[in-house]
C-alpha cells in the first residue's frame, strides 16, 4: 500500500472563505437584492420583538408602549445598520437590539424608587427615562474606544489561537435561544427546523432560471409555510384549552401587536420624555456596552469571513466600534430599551444563502425603517411565533461558531499550548455564563450581590457573557503562557498583514469609505 501524500489529507489555508456567488462589494440583480432584503428584515424581527416582549410590561407598559418601542428599536436598528455599512466597518452587518443588556436594565426596572410607583404608566415612563439616560451615558465607552482607535491598540493582543473561542462563542453562546425556545412548541418549532435544513442544504442545487431559489430563499419559504401551518392551528382552536405558556409561544395571535399598532408612527428623539441621569446606573450600563463591543468584535470577524473579504484591519474596527458607540447614543435619544450589536442571527445568514452583499444589507435597513413606519404592516410580520425564530438561530448561530473554529487553519493544532489555549477557553466560556445563568434562576439574583448596584450588574453582566469570558482567558493565555518563540504557532505570520489597512491591498477594496471620504480621514 503506497504512503498517503500530505497534500490528499490537509487543505492549504485560505484567506478568504470561497464558493460565495456574492462578495461584500459584488451585487445580485436589483430584484433578487430586494428579496435577500426583506429576508434579512424578517430574520431581524424575532430579536426586535422578544426583547420589547420581555422588558415592557416588566416596566409597567402596556401593549401600546409594546408596539411603539418596537417600531423603534426597528427605526434606530435601521438606521444604524445604514451608518455602519456606509461609514463603520462596512461589513454586511445588521445592527439590532443586544440581549447583553438585559441584566442592568432589569436591575434598573426593579430599583426601588421605580418599582413602587403605583401607577403603570408613570412607571413605565420613569423607568424609560432612566434607561435613556443609563445608554447615553454609557454610549461614551464605546464612542471614546472606537474613535481614539484604543480598541484597535488593544487588538494587537489578539492572534488566530486567541480568536477561535472568541468568534466560536459569539455563536456557540447564544445555545439557550435555540432549541430550549424550539421545545416550547414541538409542533410547530422541529417541523420549521428540519424543513429550513431540506431547503437551504439538500434541495439548494434545484433552480429556476439559472437561480438557486431553494437554498437562497429558504429562510422565506420555510417561515411562509410554518406560520400559515401555525396560524390554522391557532384558528382551528388546537391550543384553546392548552396551558397559557405553550399559547404564548405557538398561537400567531398572543403578541397583541397587530390591533395595537397605528397605522402610521414615526419614531422620534425624546418620545418618551427628558432622559433621567443616575451614576449607579450608567456604571452598571458600561458592563454590557463593554459586553456588546467584544461581541460585535467577535462579529465582525465572522462577518468578514462570511463576506469573503479580509479581516478587519484594526483602524476598521475601532471606526465600527465608534460608529457603534454612537447607535448606542441614537438607542437612548430614541428610547428603544436596549442597547446595540450585531446580529449574529443575519451573520449566519449571510453564510447560509452563500450572499455577502453590502448592498443586501442595506437594503434590509430600508425595510426596517420603512415597515417601524407603518406600524401596521410591520406588526402582521411580527406576529410569526418566536418558536419559528428558534428554530433558524438553531443553524444560523451554528454556522458562526463554525466560522470562529475555521481559523484553526492558521494555527498549529498539534502545539500543546494551543490546544490548551482554546479548549480552557471554551469551556470556561461556557461554563462560567452557566453557573452565572443557574445562579440567577434558582435565587433570582445573580452570584455578585453586594449593596453596591452597578457592581453587582458589573460582575454579572461581564461574566454572563460566553464571549467576553472567552476573550479574558484566551487573550490573557495566548500573551502569557509559553509566548516567546510561538509566533508561527500562534498563526501571526498571516494574522500580521491584517493589522493595518496598508498591509495588504485588499483592505482598500473591501474597507474604503465611500464618496472619497478617505482623504479627509487617512486609514492607519
Amino acid at each position: 500500500m503506497s504512503d498517503i501524500k500530505p497534500e490528499e489529507i490537509s487543505h492549504p489555508p485560505m484567506d478568504q472563505l470561497q464558493g460565495f456567488e456574492y462578495c461584500i462589494d459584488s451585487n445580485p440583480s436589483w430584484g433578487e437584492a430586494i428579496a435577500l432584503g426583506f429576508q434579512h428584515y424578517i430574520l431581524a424581527l424575532g430579536t426586535a420583538v422578544m426583547i420589547p416582549t420581555f422588558l415592557v410590561p416588566l416596566m409597567g407598559g402596556s401593549d401600546d408602549d409594546k408596539v411603539r418601542v418596537v417600531q423603534t428599536l426597528l427605526f434606530v436598528g435601521g438606521i444604524n445598520t445604514l451608518i455602519q455599512t456606509l461609514f463603520g466597518t462596512r461589513l454586511p452587518t445588521i445592527i439590532g437590539g443586544s440581549y447583553a443588556f438585559l441584566i442592568p436594565i432589569i436591575s434598573i426596572i426593579h430599583d426601588s424608587s421605580f418599582s413602587q410607583i403605583a401607577n403603570d404608566r408613570e412607571r413605565f415612563l420613569q423607568t424609560m427615562r432612566a434607561i435613556q439616560g443609563a445608554l447615553i451615558v454609557s454610549s461614551s465607552i464605546q464612542i471614546i474606544l472606537g474613535y481614539s482607535q484604543l480598541w484597535g491598540i488593544c487588538t494587537r493582543f489578539f492572534s488566530p489561537v486567541g480568536m477561535v473561542p472568541v468568534v466560536s462563542l459569539v455563536g456557540f453562546g447564544l445555545f439557550y435561544r435555540g432549541f430550549p425556545v424550539v421545545g416550547r412548541c414541538v409542533e410547530i418549532g422541529v417541523p420549521m427546523l428540519i424543513l429550513f435544513v431540506a431547503l437551504s442544504q439538500y434541495l439548494k442545487h434545484l433552480s429556476v432560471r439559472r437561480l438557486p431559489l431553494l437554498e437562497r430563499f429558504a429562510l422565506l419559504i420555510s417561515i411562509a409555510i410554518l406560520w400559515l401551518y401555525a396560524h390554522i392551528l391557532t384558528v382551528s382552536g388546537a391550543y384553546k384549552y392548552r396551558p397559557v405558556k405553550t399559547q404564548f409561544n405557538c398561537r400567531t395571535d398572543r403578541a397583541n401587536l397587530i390591533s395595537s399598532a397605528p397605522w402610521i408612527k414615526v419614531p422620534y428623539p425624546l418620545q418618551w420624555g427628558a432622559p433621567t441621569f443616575d451614576a449607579g446606573h450608567a456604571f452598571g450600563m458600561m458592563a454590557a456596552v463593554f459586553v456588546s463591543l467584544v461581541e460585535s468584535t467577535g462579529a465582525y470577524k465572522a462577518a468578514a469571513r462570511l463576506a469573503s473579504a479580509t479581516p478587519p484591519p484594526a483602524h476598521v474596527l475601532s471606526r465600527g466600534i465608534g460608529w457603534q458607540g454612537i447607535g448606542i447614543l441614537l438607542d437612548g435619544l430614541f428610547g428603544t430599551v436596549s442597547g446595540s450589536t450585531v446580529s449574529v442571527e443575519n451573520v449566519g445568514l449571510l453564510g447560509s444563502t452563500r450572499v455577502g452583499s453590502r448592498r443586501v444589507i442595506q437594503i434590509s435597513a430600508g425595510f426596517m425603517i420603512f415597515f417601524s413606519i407603518l406600524g401596521k404592516f410591520g406588526a402582521l410580520f411580527a406576529s410569526i411565533p418566536f418558536t419559528i425564530f428558534a428554530a433558524v438561530y438553531c443553524i444560523l448561530f451554528g454556522l458562526v461558531a463554525a466560522v470562529g473554529l475555521s481559523f484553526l487553519q492558521f494555527t498549529n493544532m498539534n502545539s500543546m499550548r494551543n490546544l490548551f489555549i482554546v479548549g480552557v477557553s471554551i469551556f470556561l466560556g461556557l461554563s462560567i455564563p452557566e453557573y452565572f445563568f443557574s445562579y440567577t434562576e434558582s435565587a433570582n439574583r445573580g452570584p455578585a450581590h453586594t449593596k453596591t448596584e452597578w457592581f453587582n450588574d458589573y460582575i454579572n453582566t461581564i461574566f454572563s457573557s460566553p464571549a467576553t469570558v472567552a476573550l479574558i482567558v484566551s487573550v490573557f493565555l495566548d500573551n502569557t503562557l509559553d509566548f516567546k518563540d510561538t509566533a508561527r504557532d500562534r498563526g501571526m505570520p498571516w494574522w500580521v498583514r491584517f493589522r493595518t489597512f496598508k498591509g495588504d491591498s485588499r483592505n482598500e477594496e473591501f474597507y474604503t469609505l465611500p464618496f472619497n471620504l478617505n482623504r479627509f480621514f487617512p486609514p492607519s
